[in-house]
């Protein structure tokens, strides 16, 4: 099993210099140009070898993310990286797509990344990018913005602006930092519950199947050696000090992956 959801935002933003906050925002296509650029570039290739100059950030149409998409894709086929880019289900910015391809992407630059210093962030602004921007709202079909509450779907942020004078004084930047702390961890929860109930939902799905298995064929269960007996051991193993809760009804399942 790949990275978690957490991992890999970690992994992403140490490299460049980021504040994703969702694996959906990769699905605009600049930060995975960088991650291949960070390969490439590093790599004593040309600096245009991805076109980073090229690579638009802060945008929040499908139709930019589409040109990010195509230079990614032209990076792949100068490389021959046998690996299909499903652009059209990236770009709808769903998490478990784009959490797959990020973990795939993962595992490529574990490979293949020659080591050294990778300056991202010199990077973005040799190529006429932002430097340090701050996070975009969520697209809408209007085009129409939100307030400022923290990275959304569908943008690739950088590092927070810096505060102005003006708002020191007043304090204001110090309620902005906090509203953008504080937006930023519930968006982090809220990404940990769905992570939770994807994976709880896959066990589920194993713990039916063995359940299943064990009805039409009763001595599989009796075999205390056997595979179904052993995948048991693992799904009602429990830590010490833990607490099975309380059935309350069925697991929500509103949200979809």
């Amino acid at each position: 099993m790949g990275e978690s959801r957490q991992e890999l935002l970690g992994w992403l933003n140490n490299l460049l210099q980021l504040n994703v906050t969702k694996v959906e925002q990769c699905g605009t296509g600049a930060a995975l140009c960088q991650i291949y650029d960070s390969i490439y570039l590093s790599n004593d290739q040309s600096p245009e070898d991805l076109p980073m100059s090229r690579v638009k950030f802060n945008v929040n149409t499908e139709y930019a993310y589409l040109q990010n998409f195509k230079i990614l894709q032209n990076c792949f086929a100068k490389h021959q990286i046998e690996r299909l880019v499903p652009v059209e289900s990236l770009i709808k910015c769903k998490m478990q797509d784009n959490l797959e391809f990020l973990q795939w992407t993962k595992r490529f630059w574990d490979q293949y990344y020659p080591g050294g210093e990778y300056d991202a962030v010199a990077r973005r602004k040799a190529a006429g990018g932002p430097a340090a921007a701050a996070p975009v709202p969520t697209p809408t079909s209007s085009s129409r913005t939100s307030g400022a509450g923290g990275a959304r779907r569908g943008t690739t942020p950088t590092t927070a602006p810096a505060r102005s004078v003006a708002s020191v004084r007043t304090g204001g930047s110090a309620t902005a930092a906090l509203t953008q702390e504080l937006s930023a961890l519930k968006d982090t929860v809220t990404g940990l519950e769905r992570e939770r109930d994807f994976y709880f939902s896959k066990l589920r799905d194993i713990e039916l199947l063995l359940q299943q298995a064990c009805e039409a064929d009763p001595e599989l269960e009796k075999d205390e050696d056997g595979l179904i007996k052993q995948v048991q051991a693992i799904l009602y193993s429990t830590e010490e000090g833990f607490e099975i809760p309380a059935e309350d009804g069925a697991v929500d399942d509103q949200e979809t992956f």
